[in-house]
């Protein structure tokens, strides 16, 4: 086929289809329609007189030429995209693209931003604060900063752990000192208790202190990150069950107080990106002050799994 015959607007939205294996997220990728998308796929179908979807029950598959040809179209718009980066890139400032999960943004990252700015006054950093699994591919963020409880990869995502993380109670030291003495893991009981997405984690902690819950379930408000959890517990709403390195500043300077050594695992923080060793050197930049930041948090104070 001549390139001036190219379907570039068909083949790009098979691309997308094809590279997220979902028609909506496609839509969703290129700020049009679903039925745009289809109707542009069924087009180049046509076009190829060849199936490149297979339609089942609420997903689609790539046949085998679906598969070549998208192996051909992400390398190829892959290209494209490095190329007119780069040349962006040189005709402006130096510029990083983030995408950070919600509570590593507000916790940790924003109140620490400036000290990247003052070390690399000439770049600017541009922030995306989204919890979904970035798509390295289409001129988006280059690098991603993201929790995972359990998953140490994403698909075609080069991902590098961070640290480590714990969660155990933490409350304001107002209300400690306001409130019934904690003398053992039961005590918490007295207190409200704020829950992060649901409540098996508050169960899973007394169960490890050795104060299994007998009766109802542990009560109290249920926020929807630990951003949220953390800020509750800082203003005296309940006791937290907080990640230990959110709140390393806050515990450090006494606003919250630790009443018991039992933490649980709590997962992981990840940095992400298509390649973390083809990085542009302004994203380098960013990604190695993050890992120096990550860094200063010691070990020993975030501590181990007991």
């Amino acid at each position: 086929m001549k390139r001036s015959r190219l379907p570039l607007t068909a083949l790009r939205s098979f691309e997308a289809a094809g590279r997220l294996l979902s028609f909506s997220r496609a839509a969703e990728e290129l700020f049009v329609s679903q039925a745009a998308i289809s109707r542009q796929i069924r087009e180049l179908e046509t076009t190829l007189k060849t199936s490149l979807f297979l339609r089942l029950h609420r997903k689609v598959e790539l046949t085998e030429t679906g598969h070549r040809l998208l192996a051909q179209l992400t390398r190829s718009f892959d290209a494209v995209d490095a190329a007119v980066s780069e040349i962006l890139r040189a005709s402006g400032p130096p510029t990083v693209r983030v995408s950070v999960e919600p509570a590593l943004a507000s916790s940790w990252l924003i109140p620490r931003l400036d000290r990247f700015r003052q070390l690399h006054p000439d770049i600017d950093v541009l922030i995306d604060v989204n919890p979904r699994v970035v798509d390295f591919h289409g001129g988006g963020p280059e690098i991603a900063l993201r929790y995972s409880a359990q998953s140490t990869s994403w698909p075609d995502t080069d991902a590098e752990r961070l640290r480590q993380l714990f969660d155990t109670p933490v409350l304001s030291a107002s209300l400690a000192r306001s409130g019934p003495p904690l003398a053992r893991p039961q005590d918490l009981r007295k207190y409200t208790l704020l829950h992060e997405e649901n409540r098996r984690y508050w169960e899973k902690w007394f169960e490890k202190a050795g104060a299994p819950e007998r009766d109802t379930p542990a009560r109290g408000p249920q926020l929807a990150d630990m951003a949220l959890v953390l800020q509750a517990a800082l203003r005296g709403h309940g006791v937290a069950l907080g990640c230990l390195f959110l709140a390393h500043d806050d515990l450090a300077s006494g606003a919250l107080v630790q009443p018991f050594e039992t933490r649980i695992g709590a997962g992981a923080y990840w940095m992400a990106a298509r390649n973390l060793k083809a990085l542009s050197e302004p994203a380098a930049r960013f990604a190695d002050w993050v890992r120096a930041e990550f860094e200063k948090v010691p070990p020993l104070d975030i501590g181990n799994e007991r």
